[in-house]
């Protein structure tokens, strides 16, 4: 199954990341590693020593130095507007400080929709993330 999805992701350049296992991801030879938030342990150098890619996620300062010390190439930052799951966003500026403090590819995810589309012109990004506003999108247009 998994060399089947493998071969699958090859034939159309796509890259294959599994979430929270270096050890299994190294051992599938994959191209790489994404370490959630959540994971507090885990070290990027491993995944890096195999030239893999590492991806990670954060929602606040701490987090992110976190995501910092183990390695992450690329950081999911969120939410950054207002989402129904969470009390807090980051907002713009504090997105922008955060992203200065990362020097490192920033993705922007949480509340995207077509209003706050208007202020990516004002966000150090380098791309965004999004399920609900291309749900509701795809949606629309069936």
């Amino acid at each position: 199954m998994i060399n089947d999805i493998k071969k699958f992701c090859l034939s159309r350049r796509l890259k294959f990341y599994l979430s929270n296992n270096i050890n299994l991801a190294i051992k599938l030879n994959l191209d790489g590693i994404y370490i959630p938030a959540f994971n507090k342990t885990a070290d990027g150098y491993k995944a890096k020593s195999r030239n893999m890619k590492v991806l990670g996620s954060a929602h606040n300062i701490s987090e992110l130095l976190l995501k910092k010390k183990q390695l992450v190439d690329l950081i999911f930052l969120s939410p950054v507007f207002k989402v129904s799951k969470s009390q807090t966003n980051l907002g713009i500026i504090k997105f922008n400080i955060l992203t200065n403090l990362f020097n490192e590819r920033t993705v922007i995810l949480g509340g995207i929709n077509k209003t706050n589309l208007n202020f990516f012109r004002s966000i150090n990004c380098n791309s965004f993330a999004s399920i609900s506003y291309i749900n509701r999108l795809i949606k629309k247009n069936e």
